[in-house]
């Protein structure tokens, strides 16, 4: 795996996850984790010269630009307005799905100034289509929405689903771009392992408990249905259930679906992940290994366990804390390491490149490999 372009691509302010676009850009998001963010959805042009790109706001700087803080009302200048989104996806029909937590100052004084929302734009035209806030009861004290995971089909539009794990709630919420609404599951696999809880990571030892995260949607079976695969961070188990189950609302909050969640296999030690992308053409899944500095990966066809798991990198210089990854329609693998940890339990050095976007061609990486098709 190569970085970006040849070159280290630092980003001068915290970001969390970046999205291909068709158009040679790179969308990314900046979390309002501490003060002092000034746009928090930005994107990268891929053709600019120097070793690290400026951030332009996305989809404008007024749409960045929060308001005055200092009444009671939602901090909103309109519908696009974005507050503090966690990650994104450009989903088959060209619109950017944006998961906003509408939190600021994060790891100090925080304050929820919004809803958490999905906001929905065109990236053809770079144009609000939606803004859609979930309902209360869907939103506990301990909720923590990081990830949205989107299942679309260009011929189906508007039939889409968004998928957003909530691995503090160890929920899951499902919303339907159709209906324009959502509801919240809960099962016993979205909770975290207690066993699987110690992270060292970049010399920075930690505990977490976080539930439910990673997902990705995978390869359609004979009967139209498609796996979601899914795993909770402080774990090594992955875990799926069929797109149908989790589509049908008063059948899979009965007591009834169950045993449609399936346990698929374990990592092995050190398996901790925060990501996972399926690949179509291979059928491949890529997934982070944040205590092994590496990316991983599975063949679908395979049994899961420590045995057929391939290595497609790792360096415990460039890819400490990979955070996120997804896979463009060309085939290639992008990476975006971050060292989180270092940045949230000590202080990152300015001096050093701290933030990566990494890529390479999917069967390139997956040669050699027990991944390999």
């Amino acid at each position: 795996m190569k970085e970006m372009e040849d070159k280290k691509v630092e980003f001068i302010a915290y970001c969390r996850q970046v999205e291909v676009e068709n158009d040679r850009n790179m969308v990314e998001t900046q979390i309002k984790w501490k003060s002092g963010v000034a746009a928090s959805l930005n994107y990268v042009d891929l053709d600019s010269e120097g070793q690290s790109p400026k951030l332009k706001p996305y989809p404008s700087w007024e749409s960045n630009n929060i308001p005055p803080t200092g009444y009671k009302e939602s901090l909103l200048r309109d519908n696009s307005t974005v507050i503090s989104p966690f990650r994104v996806q450009a989903d088959a029909c060209d619109r950017l799905w944006v998961l906003d937590t509408g939190v600021i100052d994060l790891l100090g004084d925080t304050k929820q100034i919004a809803p958490n929302s999905i906001i929905i734009f065109d990236l053809k035209t770079d144009k609000l289509i939606r803004r859609y806030e979930l309902p209360k009861n869907q939103v506990k004290d301990e909720s923590f929405l990081a990830n949205i995971v989107v299942d679309s089909e260009r011929s189906e539009c508007d039939n889409a689903y968004a998928y957003l794990p909530d691995l503090g709630a160890y929920t899951l919420v499902v919303y339907s771009f159709h209906d324009n609404r959502s509801y919240r599951i809960a099962h016993h696999y979205f909770h975290f392992d207690p066993l699987q809880g110690d992270f060292n990571v970049g010399g920075v030892n930690f505990q977490w408990t976080d539930g439910i995260f990673g997902m990705t949607i995978g390869p359609i079976n004979p009967d139209h249905s498609k796996d979601i695969y899914f795993h909770p961070l402080a774990s090594t188990k992955e875990f799926k259930v069929s797109d149908y189950v989790l589509r049908n609302e008063s059948y899979v909050i009965s007591k009834d679906a169950f045993f449609e969640f399936k346990l698929v296999g374990d990592r092995g030690m050190n398996g901790q992940s925060t990501a996972e992308v399926y690949d179509k053409e291979t059928g491949v899944i890529f997934y982070t290994q944040v205590n092994k500095d590496a990316i991983a990966c599975w063949n679908v066809k395979r049994p899961y366990n420590p045995d057929t798991q391939g290595l497609v990198d790792s360096n415990s210089q460039t890819l400490i804390f990979p955070n996120d990854m997804k896979i463009d329609a060309e085939g290639n693998l992008w990476v975006l390491s971050d060292k989180m940890p270092t940045y949230i339990y000590e202080t990152l050095d300015p001096e050093n490149i701290n933030f990566r976007v990494f890529t390479g061609k999917i069967r390139d990486l997956i040669k050699g490999t027990k991944c390999e098709v």
